[in-house]
C-alpha cells in the first residue's frame, strides 16, 4: 500500500492519478497533507501539483467522460468530505481502465458513491442560493457570510452573477475563509482581514443608515405573513435547517 499525499487541490488530484500510473501503482490510499498522520511501515510518496501532469489527466478524461460527467467529478471533489479522496480515484481509474464511458454504470460502487456526493453537494448549492441574506456596506457593496458545509462557494457564481448583475457584492464562506467578490463586471476570489472585528458574520459597524430599516421592514413582513396555527417547527427545520439560521436576517 502506497500513501499519496496531495495538497487538496483538484490538480492535485489528478497530480496523483498521474503519478499512479505513471510510477505503475497498484494499491493507493490518497491523503490531504494537512491531515496525515504517520503510521509505521508505510509506503509515503508526497505529491508536488504539476500542472502539465495534471493537464495530461485532464486531456484524457475529456476523452474518458463527457462534459457534464467532467463537471460533476469536479463538484464531487469540491465536497470536502474526509476519506471521499480514495473514491474519487477508484472513480477516474475505473474510466481509464475501462473502454465505454462509465458515468451510468451504478453497479459500480465508486460510480455509485461519486453520484451520491455530488446530489448531497448540490443540494447545499441549492439551500445556500435560497439562504443568503445581503446587507448593504456603506461602500455600496452588497456583503452576506455564508458557513455552507461543504465547499460549494464557486458553484454559486452564475446564480448571483446572473441574479444580481447590476450590484456590487461579496459572499464570504467563513469556515473555509475566503468569499468571492462580483464588481459588476467580473468575479475574483478574495479573502478579508476580521482581525478587528469579533464576529465576521455581523459587520454592523461598516453598514449603511438605511440597512438596519431594511432589515427591520424584513422581519416585520416575515412576522406578518406568519400563522401561528399553521406552525410547523418540525417542517420547518426539515426545510430550513437551525445551522443556517444566524446568517437569515429573519431569525436573527
Amino acid at each position: 500500500m502506497t500513501t499519496l499525499l496531495y495538497d487538496g487541490t483538484f490538480e492535485g488530484l489528478l497530480t496523483a492519478i498521474f503519478e499512479i500510473y505513471d510510477r505503475k501503482l497498484n494499491m493507493v490510499k490518497l491523503e490531504k497533507v494537512e491531515k496525515y498522520g504517520s503510521a509505521m511501515f508505510e509506503d509515503v510518496l508526497k505529491v508536488i501539483t504539476n500542472e502539465a501532469s495534471a493537464g495530461r489527466v485532464l486531456k484524457g478524461l475529456r476523452l474518458k467522460l463527457s462534459p457534464n460527467g467532467l463537471q460533476r467529478l469536479y463538484v464531487a471533489h469540491m465536497a470536502e468530505m474526509p476519506g471521499e479522496e480514495n473514491n474519487l480515484v477508484g472513480y477516474i481509474r475505473y474510466a481509464f481502465d475501462c473502454k465505454q464511458n462509465i458515468e451510468d454504470d451504478y453497479g459500480n460502487r465508486y460510480v455509485m458513491r461519486v453520484s451520491e456526493i455530488i446530489r448531497t453537494v448540490r443540494r447545499e448549492k441549492h439551500r445556500m442560493e435560497a439562504f443568503v441574506r445581503f446587507q448593504k456596506l456603506k461602500d455600496g457593496v452588497y456583503y452576506a457570510a455564508v458557513e455552507p458545509d461543504f465547499n460549494v462557494l464557486p458553484l454559486l457564481i452564475r446564480h448571483f452573477k446572473s441574479r444580481y448583475a447590476d450590484q456590487k457584492w461579496i459572499i464570504y464562506d467563513l469556515k473555509r475563509n475566503y468569499g468571492i467578490y462580483y464588481d459588476m463586471h467580473d468575479t475574483e476570489f478574495i479573502t478579508l482581514d476580521f482581525s478587528t472585528i469579533t464576529k465576521p458574520g455581523e459587520i454592523i459597524s461598516a453598514y449603511t443608515e438605511d440597512e438596519s430599516i431594511y432589515q427591520s421592514l424584513w422581519k416585520n413582513y416575515f412576522h406578518s405573513v406568519n400563522i401561528p396555527a399553521r406552525k410547523n417547527t418540525k417542517l420547518h427545520v426539515r426545510h430550513i435547517p437551525r445551522r443556517y439560521w444566524k446568517h437569515l436576517t429573519e431569525k436573527i
